[in-house]
């Protein structure tokens, strides 16, 4: 076996558009189970099954690989800059980690990193955005940054906006191992930001509040976060953009010619017009609960509840075609929505058989705040 040595390794990445790289052992990341499982049976994981559903497997990387020794960790940055939004009042705030297919690109790149150790008789297997290995954890042991308050891991001198994956190797590579020391000091910004107090303790993230997780969770979305949600369709980066880090990082790197201003937003009432085929081929690559798209629908109806001008015919419109939906997580959404803007008489002509869906008859029932 001739695996590549560590600075070998460090021009490739640098080479294919890989902006950080470091390497740790294939040890067991015990810590982190610990925190997990922890977390876990406090209820903080809110189902969230991405962090939370087998950290048995995700903290042991012999289960990627039975023979596994190395570990190489890369972060590709997807910071840009915020393009103003567009006109129509309706509009809706996606995340920025999917203005893009990031995550594609970093498959790509970490292929190329892999194919390298492969040529030279190693296993390699590329790991990225599932629940199969702990990304921050591994990228915290491997050097590239130190966990903030927000619980995201910050590049020194680069911030957050970052995606990460893994190649985990039986090759014997050189561990650096040298942890990042916590620079956030007393900056309480991502935890005052946060529109439902979900970092109310630092470097702990409450599931059960989150509007990233919430946004891409099943059922109804909860009432009581609803106002908190404001225009946020997908995602949630309100911890990420107050990060002094990022501030600096962020207006250094301004979007690439051709950027994605389109995927920024997208228009509420336009979410709601759309078949099912038409949702899926736009937004497929979403995580979408159950890849059932009246999810988006409901997320759409929470925006437009707090975006939407109550004399607009077009939203009006809107929540009508949404209370005559098959869908009872759609329609109860929508009556939430008529009462938001005092519109009561759109709910008065509700079928009687969808009215006695368990969550439609919840939202009857619901005393509902105007919207002020």
């Amino acid at each position: 076996m001739n695996p590549p040595t560590t600075s070998e390794l460090a021009e490739l990445a640098a080479s294919i558009g890989l902006d950080a790289i470091g390497l740790t052992d294939a040890s067991e990341f015990s810590t982190a189970r610990r925190v997990i499982e922890e977390r876990k049976h406090r209820g903080l994981d809110g189902g969230m099954w991405f962090t939370y559903g087998r950290p048995d497997r995700s903290t042991d990387p012999s289960r990627i690989l039975p023979e596994a020794r190395s570990i190489i960790v890369a972060a590709m940055a997807y910071d840009r800059t915020t393009p103003e939004p567009p006109d129509a009042t309706t509009v809706a705030a996606v995340g920025r980690f999917v203005w893009e297919p990031y995550y594609d690109q970093l498959a790509e790149k970490l292929e190329m990193i892999a194919d390298r150790l492969r040529s030279g008789g190693a296993r390699a297997v590329v790991v990225f955005d599932d629940n199969r290995l702990v990304d921050r954890a591994a990228a915290y042991r491997a050097g590239l940054g130190w966990f903030g308050k927000n619980t995201m891991l910050l590049i020194d001198g680069a911030g957050s906006w970052f995606v990460l994956g893994s190649v985990v190797t039986d090759a014997e590579l050189e561990p650096e191992d040298d942890q990042v020391e916590d620079g956030c000091g007393t900056c309480v910004r991502c935890q005052i930001a946060c529109p439902t107090g979900a970092l109310q303790t630092a470097g702990e993230l409450d599931g059960r509040r989150c509007l990233a997780w919430l946004l891409q969770s099943d059922g109804v979305f909860p009432a009581e976060h609803r106002e908190a949600l404001g225009n946020h369709i997908y995602g949630c980066d309100d911890c990420q953009v107050v990060c002094p880090p990022n501030v600096r990082f962020t207006r250094s790197r301004p979007n690439p010619e051709g950027g994605p201003a389109e995927a920024a937003w997208v228009d509420a009432i336009s979410i709601l017009a759309a078949s099912d085929d038409e949702l899926m081929d736009r937004y497929g690559r979403w995580y979408i609960p159950r890849r059932r798209p009246e999810y988006l629908r409901r997320n759409a109806l929470v925006v437009l509840g707090n975006v939407g001008e109550p004399g607009d015919e077009r939203v009006v419109a809107a929540v009508v075609l949404a209370l005559s939906s098959e869908h009872p997580v759609v329609v109860a959404h929508a009556v939430w929505c008529a009462r938001r803007f005092g519109r009561d008489d759109l709910v008065d002509n509700l079928d009687p058989t969808m009215a006695n869906e368990v969550v439609v008859a919840g939202e009857l029932e619901r005393a509902v705040p105007l919207r002020r």
